[in-house]
């Protein structure tokens, strides 16, 4: 690949958590069959009028304010043709020359560090079409219109990427930022958040580009990453084969890992766009602007440089808080508690509290263990009233059996520091083990964790660990 530089640009849709669809009152969530999300407007039928629905506006002002965007003080919808089953009106309602927002940029982590700006050309709104569900044994297609009316912001990326690693990169930067915002819940397994990619080669050191294939139809962060290395592969054996790429659009196969052609690709002319003229153009106010800027959220680069700086934890415990807002507030209110270590904490939330909730195949959402009990648990080991591992069997408790944590320790009894009462155990598995109390004195000082062993055994893991080494070196030394 050295002879070949990839250039890759992306539009993303994110479907906005309206309560209604973008130009009706017509619900679009819940729905629990097909075609029932549906009324005159989504249907496209005649004699209907559009009205545009301002949290629209309002998601995609919010969006463009995250990512630096200039928001415009006039823009416009216009229709987009073209003629498919889910596509009731004939058209979709779009925006083409006049978009909400533009210019934008997001910064995006480069794996031998760094960080590279990958430019957002626009963000516009749009509604969504419907979805036709193929059934190859009766040999039909039906068409299901819920989904026909959805809002939807698209987020333009300018020809900036160049490997399918910062593809996904952005991808998980822009995911982030939408539920952050709470504008949209991302859902990628029911297509809330998903992309088509224009990829292209060309000789390395040249500024043209080479003839563009737009990918579609996939679902995860998984799906972009291999199916951009498919086809950067195939593009690459088609040109140095002395072929032409072809531009048109393709569809991944995730069973047969392949992309496959599915039409050739449409220019913008071929959309006839021209201005909606049922629908006025929009105007957005400054005063409004400003409120929204002023009423954003702490976005995720921003709690991920607070926790690195001013907590003081490490990138990858930063990076793994700040997965999803409702981990970041989890891991807010645990350190919330007074007197909560930051790092302990984090440690805990991002190893124990996950990995236990990953075993178990839930989300934060549904941790049975609530921040307060966490940050309980950490107090009590912190105090010495339990050891670290002890303390996992609290938690382990609380996770399963819903109980408080105070509890389990009233129940199984805390650490044991009395130095009287653990000096006793220490001088009796001295004495039962003479030979290796001979090595530690001849100087196989590694002998002092077999001890540390016993008496923890001897204990149940109860004796405080700091104390039983300080007791048993006082010994075996004397």
């Amino acid at each position: 690949m050295s002879d070949w530089e990839t250039v890759i640009g992306l539009e993303v849709h994110a479907q906005l958590s309206t309560a209604t669809k973008i130009f009706s009152a017509c619900p679009h969530g819940g729905a629990q069959g097909p075609n029932q999300n549906v009324d005159p407007v989504s249907l496209g039928l005649p004699g209907t009028l559009p009205v545009l629905n301002r949290d629209v506006v309002r998601g995609a002002v919010m969006m463009g304010l995250a990512t630096g965007s200039t928001i415009a003080s006039v823009c416009r919808f216009a229709r987009k043709h073209y003629f498919y089953p889910d596509l009731p009106k004939g058209y979709q309602i779009s925006q083409f020359d006049e978009p909400i927002c533009e210019h934008g940029f997001v910064n995006i982590p480069l794996a031998g560090g760094g960080e590279k700006r990958i430019g957002i050309t626009r963000i516009h709104m749009e509604d969504d079409a419907g979805k036709t569900v193929h059934d190859p044994q009766r040999g039909v297609s039906r068409v299901d219109y819920n989904r026909a009316g959805v809002p939807l912001i698209e987020i333009v990326s300018e020809p900036e990427l160049s490997h399918p690693d910062e593809v996904v990169a952005y991808l998980k930067i822009l995911h982030r930022i939408v539920r952050f915002l709470g504008i949209s819940d991302g859902n990628m397994e029911v297509g809330n958040f998903r992309c088509d990619a224009n990829i292209s080669l060309r000789p390395v050191g040249s500024e043209v580009l080479g003839t563009r294939a737009e990918l579609k139809n996939m679902n995860s962060f998984r799906n972009v990453h291999r199916a951009l290395i498919h086809e950067v592969e195939r593009q690459r054996r088609v040109l140095e084969g002395g072929g032409e790429v072809v531009q048109e659009t393709r569809l991944w196969d995730d069973v047969a890992a392949r992309t496959e052609t599915m039409r050739s690709k449409e220019d913008a002319h071929d959309y006839r766009y021209f201005n909606d003229p049922d629908l006025l153009p929009i105007h957005l106010d400054e005063d409004w602007i400003r409120e929204l800027k002023a009423s954003l959220p702490e976005l995720p680069a921003e709690r991920e440089a607070r926790y690195r700086d001013t907590l003081g934890l490490g990138a990858y415990d930063a990076g793994v808080l700040t997965g999803s807002p409702e981990l970041a507030d989890y891991y807010d209110a645990v350190i919330g508690v007074p007197g909560t270590d930051p790092k302990k904490a984090a440690n805990w939330v991002s190893t124990e509290l996950l990995g236990q909730l990953a075993r178990e195949d839930k989300d934060i959402g549904e941790s049975p263990v609530s921040p307060a009990q966490l940050a309980r648990i950490l107090a009590l080991m912190e105090e010495g009233t339990i050891s670290s591992k002890m303390a996992k069997e609290v938690f382990d408790r609380v996770f399963r059996e819903g109980i408080e944590p105070d509890a389990v320790v009233a129940e199984v009894g805390g650490q044991i520091t009395d130095s009287d009462q653990l000096l006793k155990i220490v001088r009796e598995v001295i004495g039962e083990n003479p030979s290796q109390a001979d090595q530690y004195r001849e100087g196989k000082t590694q002998v002092l964790g077999f001890f540390v062993g016993r008496v923890m055994a001897a204990t149940r893991g109860k004796a405080n660990p700091p104390l039983v080494n300080e007791l048993l070196k006082k010994e075996l030394d004397a």
